[in-house]
């Protein structure tokens, strides 16, 4: 196996423009109708896959509607609601006292700044800037999950294995146009053509593409 190679912020460019172009329909994959729900939705969603988070919470919002209603939510009660996602009793805990801070320290409503964002119980980066670029259109940053991190590094986007790295390097060559979209394109890529065994012969960027850690290909 050679050595892992980056690619030049032109390559950079032609790759986000060719793979945005071919995933027109990329978007964030839980569902949500308030800041609130995509609050909650997005604790819920680590470690755990999107179908299972999609199914639960159309119950869940129908019972808890706001922040001050998840702030005075019995725990076990919940549980009940969440059971089927990894470390409910966790995330259930996470959510209580997140949404005990938006309501006494903003007043209710879910705030629209990186750094606040931050602050909240089982809010970090990534998902802070999910809720600022689906919720507020505010577009500061990429959202770095498992398939960002994977495919930034086989694409030859970034060798850094620090999320906060990788989102550094990919805003240094990936133009401003593409970030809200980015993750969730990366995402559509993995699934269908960049497998854990990658199928190459149909992918879009296969001529780009520095193949870091591939050892077989489809």
């Amino acid at each position: 196996m050679g050595e892992d190679k980056l690619l030049s912020s032109k390559e950079a460019n032609q790759l986000a423009e060719k793979l945005s172009s071919k995933y027109k329909d990329a978007h964030y994959y839980l569902n949500f109708k308030t800041p609130i729900d995509l609050v909650v939705a997005a604790i819920l969603s680590a470690q755990t896959r999107d179908e299972v988070v999609n199914k639960i919470t159309p119950a869940l919002f129908g019972k808890y509607k706001t922040a001050k209603d998840y702030a005075n939510a019995d725990v076990d009660e919940l549980v009940g609601y969440i059971k089927s996602v990894s470390f409910a009793g966790n995330k259930a805990k996470n959510i209580i006292n997140t949404c005990k801070e938006i309501s006494n320290k903003y007043n209710g409503k879910v705030p629209n700044k990186m750094e606040e964002l931050e602050e909240l119980p089982g809010i970090g980066r990534k998902t802070a800037n999910t809720i600022l670029i689906n919720a507020y259109g505010i577009v500061e940053g990429i959202p770095v999950d498992t398939w960002v991190i994977k495919l930034s590094y086989r694409l030859g986007l970034s060798l850094n294995k620090d999320p906060e790295k990788i989102e550094s390097d990919l805003k240094s060559k990936i133009p401003k146009e593409y970030w809200s979209k980015f993750a969730y394109v990366l995402k559509m890529h993995g699934k269908a053509v960049c497998q854990t065994i990658p199928y190459c012969s149909k992918c879009p960027v296969e001529s780009m593409c520095p193949k870091n850690g591939v050892t077989k290909k489809l």
